[in-house]
């Protein structure tokens, strides 16, 4: 049987090939992929744009994905088979200190991920560890499943910030983050849930998911100090600087944008007098991974209103071009093979 893939093989440059299926190894399982979420990180690969010790070319890209199990290597439970499932992306060791501390995001062991080191799922097959995996309930949406990898994020985010009944809480940004941070936050019971975003439209969508307000950069301005937590989603220049600003003395900020070099730091002495906790997130861990898609299992968490443009294999290259384009009225963009 054989199996279709998208290959980056340098920036700019990619092509799809068709092959013989993926065998899974020992320990390993075979998914046939049900759909893939374009980010801003694959863009980054296919413009060259990310960190040379965070890609290896040739790549097939794609983290964020669903899928069901085809088949499974020596070793593992054959029951998986026909099971929807998603899986994290870093290959965590599981060995050194920080694994075994539960932070498999913090591995020493080096770096490999999903689609920037090893085969992603723009692509009809791909295998990973079977360790890694995190089935479904029976039924799950696959599509609405695909956007679970950047809902781990937000749930590390969510276990950072720790947040309480009763605060005031803001989110920074409002694309797939931040809307995502908004229905997991809006399940803890905040006296207030505030967006801050300069596109209106993607403010609205936030009430519909749960926000209480809507602001824009410049109305923010007035709310400084206000919030109990501050979940920054936006990785613009400026944003883990006015985070910081939105929290109360005493507040509590988790930054988990990407930030480039250049953006604007965060006052040391504003930090320092305010006494505030500052938390950053890159990836997500094994816990929190369980924590987003128990969340979608129970219905707290419905990633399918972000998905705006579905497209083939074949027009990659098209669909690669929307994503980090401007355009407001794109969201979330899957791949479908």
């Amino acid at each position: 049987m054989s199996s279709r893939a998208i290959v980056v093989d340098r920036p700019g440059e990619h092509r799809l090939v068709t092959g013989d299926t993926p065998q899974p190894g020992p320990g390993e399982v075979l998914v046939r992929v049900a759909a893939a979420g374009i980010c801003m990180s694959d863009r980054e690969v296919y413009d060259g744009h990310r960190d040379a010790a965070y890609v290896r070319y040739p790549v097939t890209p794609g983290h964020e994905w669903s899928g069901t199990v085809a088949a499974v290597g020596a070793g593992v439970d054959p029951a998986l088979v026909g099971r929807g499932t998603v899986a994290e992306g870093f290959r965590a060791c599981g060995v050194c200190e920080r694994c075994r501390c539960g932070e498999t995001s913090l591995c020493t062991g080096g770096y490999a991920e999903t689609g920037f080191t090893e085969p992603g799922a723009f692509a009809d097959h791909l295998t990973v560890p079977a360790r890694l995996l995190h089935p479904l309930r029976d039924g799950a949406d696959l599509r609405a499943a695909a956007l679970l990898e950047p809902s781990a994020v937000i749930a590390a985010a969510v276990r950072a910030g720790r947040p309480g009944p009763g605060e005031r809480v803001a989110v920074v940004g409002a694309g797939t983050l931040g809307l995502l941070a908004v229905q997991l936050l809006a399940a803890s019971s905040p006296a207030e849930l505030a967006v801050v975003d300069p596109r209106a439209a993607r403010g609205e969508q936030a009430r519909d998911f749960g926000a209480t307000a809507a602001l824009s950069p410049d109305e923010a301005r007035s709310a400084h100090g206000r919030f109990d937590l501050v979940v920054e989603t936006a990785g613009a220049p400026t944003t883990a600087a006015s985070s910081c600003l939105l929290a109360r003395r005493g507040g509590r900020v988790v930054l988990t944008g990407m930030f480039t070099p250049g953006a604007v730091g965060i006052d040391p002495v504003h930090l320092s007098l305010s006494q505030l906790e500052v938390r950053s997130v890159f990836g997500a861990s094994s816990s929190a991974w369980s924590d987003a898609v128990r969340a979608f299992g129970l219905g707290l968490l419905d990633p399918a209103p972000l998905i705006t443009h579905e497209f083939p294999l074949e027009r990659f290259g098209e669909a690669v071009a929307l994503v980090g384009g401007g355009d407001p009225g794109v969201g979330k963009v899957l791949l479908i093979p």
